[in-house]
């Protein structure tokens, strides 16, 4: 890859409506470590990548957001535990693709401002 431009991602943004409920979903559901936060955003750690919540500043920024999908290891751990904690998913854990060996599992779950997301989960076939 050249990487004379663009190097990797660096922080990814997602609009929310209300940021203090968006904060708790974030950090106390999801257990990303809060780096900081003002009256208008909320940065989050994700394994080296930073994860921007923001009210957004005009009404044309208050769509939805990309889907992240966020690796874990145990995909029907993580499954239940943020099923426990309150998270709402749309499915349930499934395989999506399988190359080789390697298995490809997904999940689908809404936060609470309405983007969905995704966990993801690559595994050694049985």
């Amino acid at each position: 890859m050249n990487t004379d431009f663009i190097q990797k991602i660096g922080q990814i943004g997602v609009p929310v409506k209300d940021l203090e409920r968006a904060i708790h979903f974030y950090k106390d559901q999801l257990n990303l470590p809060l780096l900081f936060n003002t009256d208008t955003m909320a940065f989050f750690e994700c394994n080296g990548l930073r994860l921007l919540l923001s009210l957004p500043e005009k009404d044309e920024f208050a769509n939805a957001s990309s889907v992240i999908y966020f690796q874990v290891d145990q995909i029907k751990n993580t499954y239940e535990k943020f099923l426990r904690d309150g998270v709402t998913f749309i499915d349930e854990p499934h395989l999506v693709a399988k190359m080789g060996q390697t298995e490809t599992w997904m999940t689908f779950f809404k936060d609470t401002e309405g983007n969905t997301h995704a966990l993801m989960s690559e595994v050694h076939a049985q």
